[in-house]
């Protein structure tokens, strides 16, 4: 019997994405921007979108596949997932989801995208009016705790209490991202540089997050990948991706109510970031590049440490600027501007910037890099991870 895996047996043949833009203001409806990404990303993989047969998504996208297929003109649609759980905490799952289709014969052209277009719907994040409240939020709300931040700031105070970690390591997170932004003309926040001095000054959400800077936008628009078999590689007309690994899911009771997880202060990824290098066969000093998911900078802190890549008590020294910038730094890392910065497409565009260094034709390009780990969204369950490379990587 053959190995079970899904090392090296799918690339990513084209990316394609929308401009990005502040929330509610994209100009097209949500149905046509991912119509648009998934037109750009056959254009790029040089594939007639005829030629799709498959598309898997996640966090409750609205564009469903059977109307896809219908306004693209595809001939036969094989398969369409979506992935369980809210926000981007299924943002790599797709891609594997896809990768697996292809893999396993159930499809041969997949795409993986994320759609927005708030303007058209209410506001991504933001509850519904109601009267009365049910299952987690009816032991939460009536005390105050409702928006994620105020969630998520729980458990990230936390675990840098444990570990005795200053702010100053969230700031060098940030500092990162709005540093890289300045040289991608697709970011939101080019020409909003951010400094040292700029961020301690800023107002406090709910400590540890300052303003907006610990904290991902929210924009509307649009990215997509597109996903084959790794026979199609050397007919492609861009540099393939290949799928090293890919892993999803959540440790013991991960998901348990109330904030009553056994490991509370956590981002979810201690078993997944295991599954994840077992079937890469790497480990975190393999990595060139890394792309972390922040909804929250406390979520890629702990997302570092839960896949090997600083321990706590060194993350400290580590988790400064110099460390994290592109092209020369230990560990470049969200090197398109990320969540923060970038876009929040809800990470697929961290997936692409992936793809990008890989190519060598990012913006903040490391030399060489053969390797990049996308940490899906931290903190939500199920997550994902997922780990590309080059041919020269397999």
């Amino acid at each position: 019997m053959s190995e079970r895996t899904l090392r090296g047996r799918a690339v990513i043949a084209g990316v394609g994405e929308t401009p990005y833009y502040k929330h509610g203001k994209a100009p097209d409806d949500e149905f046509k921007l991912a119509l648009i990404a998934v037109l750009e990303a056959c254009r790029d993989a040089g594939i007639d979108p005829r030629e799709v047969d498959g598309f898997a998504s996640y966090g409750g996208d609205r564009s469903e596949a059977t109307r896809l297929a219908a306004a693209l003109g595809i001939r036969e649609l094989r398969f369409s997932n979506m992935h369980w759980g809210g926000g981007g905490g299924g943002v790599c799952a797709a891609v594997g989801n896809a990768a697996a289709a292809v893999h396993s014969g159930m499809a041969d052209c997949v795409i993986a995208f994320r759609s927005l277009a708030q303007g058209q719907f209410r506001r991504y994040g933001r509850g519904a009016a109601a009267e009365t409240v049910s299952g987690e939020d009816a032991f939460l709300a009536p005390y105050g705790l409702m928006s994620p931040a105020q969630r998520f700031a729980m458990k990230i105070t936390r675990f840098m209490a444990e570990h005795g970690i200053r702010h100053e390591a969230l700031r060098a997170i940030a500092l990162a991202s709005y540093h890289h932004a300045q040289n991608n003309p697709r970011a939101v926040m080019r020409g909003r540089p951010l400094d040292a001095a700029t961020y301690d000054a800023s107002r406090w959400i709910v400590e540890p997050f300052h303003r907006l800077y610990d904290c991902c936008m929210e924009n509307d628009g649009a990215a997509a990948v597109l996903v084959v078999p790794a026979e199609r590689a050397h007919d492609l007309a861009q540099k393939p991706a290949y799928l090293l690994g890919a892993a999803q899911g959540g440790h013991y009771r991960s998901a348990a109510p109330v904030h009553n997880a056994p490991l509370y202060a956590s981002s979810h990824f201690t078993t997944v970031a295991h599954n994840l290098y077992a079937m890469a066969k790497l480990g975190p000093a393999d990595l060139d590049v890394v792309q972390a998911y922040e909804n929250f900078t406390g979520g890629v802190l702990m997302s570092l440490v839960e896949h090997g890549l600083v321990r706590p008590e060194e993350a400290n020294d580590f988790l400064v600027p110099e460390n994290l910038l592109a092209p020369t730094g230990r560990m470049p890392l969200n090197t398109s501007g990320g969540n923060l910065a970038e876009c929040y497409m809800h990470g697929l565009e961290m997936v692409i910037e992936g793809v990008r260094q890989l190519r060598g034709t990012a913006c903040n390009q490391v030399p060489g890099a053969s390797t990049v780990l996308v940490i899906g969204g931290p903190m939500v369950t199920p997550v994902s991870s997922l780990i590309l490379g080059t041919e020269a990587a397999l």
